[in-house]
């Protein structure tokens, strides 16, 4: 038999797993703008719907044998969406995946930047102290650093609290004064 058209679905299909290329042209004529039409309505899209049905008719056509369990248009119909689902997901990763590069682009170089800020005036800091008197910086490290009480501090190197307290405070009145302009420097 040579004319597809009279052919229901279910004979289409037989033919076309049987290698019968005229069925699949014939399947295409009947549902090629149907499914266009189904396609462009839930993407609003010219070319996505056109992009979809040619997807679906070129996996139907490179299947070595399509399984249908209901009819015809209703695997079509199903198909058809699936892409659409698909379109829409790659979308989404995609458009998270551009805002996040985006969002890097406008504020990662800011970040990027105070970063740098933040780790070179840490090295300022630790440098000036660095350069305090010994028992000074022996005093303040064991306050600030190693979080020791005025009490403790003044047990461990055997002076006074009123001692401890000084040193704490002359160590900080010479760094501030020593990087209070690098602060500026650094962050004008």
């Amino acid at each position: 038999m040579s004319d597809f058209s009279i052919l229901p679905d279910s004979h289409l299909l037989k033919r076309l797993n049987a290698g019968e290329k005229n069925a699949f042209g014939e399947i295409y004529k009947r549902y090629g703008s149907l499914l266009y039409i189904y396609a462009f309505k839930l993407t609003d899209d010219n070319e996505d719907a056109n992009d979809i049905v040619q997807e679906v008719f070129l996996s139907l056509l490179t299947r070595d044998e399509v399984a249908i369990k209901k009819t015809l248009s209703a695997y079509l119909y199903s198909a058809v969406r699936y892409k659409v689902f698909d379109l829409f997901s790659h979308r989404k990763v995609k458009n998270g995946y551009t805002e996040s590069l985006q969002d890097f682009i406008d504020k990662g170089e800011y970040i990027t930047d105070n970063y740098i800020r933040e780790k070179e005036l840490a090295r300022l800091v630790e440098q000036e102290i660095e350069l305090l008197p010994l028992k000074m910086r022996q005093v303040f490290e064991s306050s600030r650093k190693a979080h020791l009480s005025q009490k403790q501090i003044a047990e461990k190197f055997n002076i006074s609290e009123k001692t401890v307290k000084k040193q704490i405070n002359n160590s900080i009145k010479i760094l501030k004064m020593k990087l209070g302009k690098l602060i500026v420097s650094i962050f004008i």
